[in-house]
């Protein structure tokens, strides 16, 4: 059954399987382990991706962002995941949030899937919309969950990773390793 987010944190406390993108372009080899780290003292960690070396969008003259995905059981809502967790994270590793969507930052969290739930409320977009958009977002999220189905139109998730272009897309194995090494016991 579907619910929309403000639904989800006032129904039962069972766990959900959240999906969440991971992104840094400052620093990725300290954030990006730190922001892991500090999502376990939250929520319980289930898997991790590999992580992706990707140039920055529209902005040439940028680090090269390294991008992955982590899937977590939760009892919080969606909302909640994004405000009391997601955010302050960010924060605590210093993200600068600005008008330009593009600018570089330390760390980059984003609630991409949250059960079977499709929520358009409150600046929050369930199955986030980039995922059609994005490889560094796909490619990662199909190695945790191959035989996904997208809640909000039935799209499978392999037809979806299949039909993006690629080639940019350089698997960071050190980064990679380290993290499933250090995270995943």
């Amino acid at each position: 059954m579907k619910r929309n987010a403000s639904e989800s944190m006032t129904d039962s406390n069972s766990p959900v399987i959240a999906y969440i993108a991971v992104g840094s372009n400052i620093l990725p080899e300290e954030n990006v382990p730190a922001a892991v780290a500090l999502l376990t003292e939250k929520l319980e960690l289930m898997s991790i991706s590999n992580f992706y070396r990707t140039k920055a969008l529209h902005r040439c003259e940028q680090a090269d962002y390294r991008n992955g995905v982590v899937a977590v059981r939760t009892a919080l809502g969606p909302i909640e995941v994004r405000d009391e967790v997601l955010r302050p994270i960010e924060a605590q590793l210093k993200r600068k949030r600005s008008q330009d969507k593009y600018a570089a930052r330390t760390v980059d969290l984003d609630l991409i899937l949250y059960g079977d739930e499709v929520a358009r409320e409150k600046g929050l977009n369930l199955p986030d919309p980039e995922l059609r958009e994005r490889p560094f977002i796909a490619v990662p999220l199909l190695e945790l969950a191959p035989n996904l189905v997208l809640p909000d139109d039935g799209t499978r998730l392999a037809e979806l990773a299949a039909a993006q272009v690629t080639r940019d897309l350089y698997l960071d194995e050190s980064l990679s390793d380290a993290l499933k090494e250090r995270l995943l016991r």
